[in-house]
């Protein structure tokens, strides 16, 4: 409910909505108990968050470069587990 109020109200484009995002993908994909909907969700999340991180802040911003690491975390993990369930 606050995300997509974060984003009306300040714009997907403020700091805090990128954050509120970024925590947001990284709680699905650091749960033990993350369905391949939850992780296929975190990739997505992150993919938008940090090309738009990256156009307002610059590559070299630490929520960009944080967004990456966390970018290549979550798609280890899908992989993972998609691997898992074949």
């Amino acid at each position: 409910k606050i995300m997509p109020v974060a984003r009306r109200v300040l714009g997907e484009n403020y700091e805090l909505t990128i954050a509120m995002r970024m925590s947001y993908a990284q709680s699905l994909y650091n749960d033990e108990g993350a369905t391949l909907d939850d992780l296929h969700e975190a990739v997505t999340l992150l993919e938008e968050n940090e090309r738009i991180a990256r156009r307002v802040f610059g590559g070299a911003h630490p929520l960009a470069m944080q967004m990456e690491h966390d970018l290549k975390k979550a798609r280890a993990k899908l992989r993972a587990h998609e691997i898992a369930e074949a």
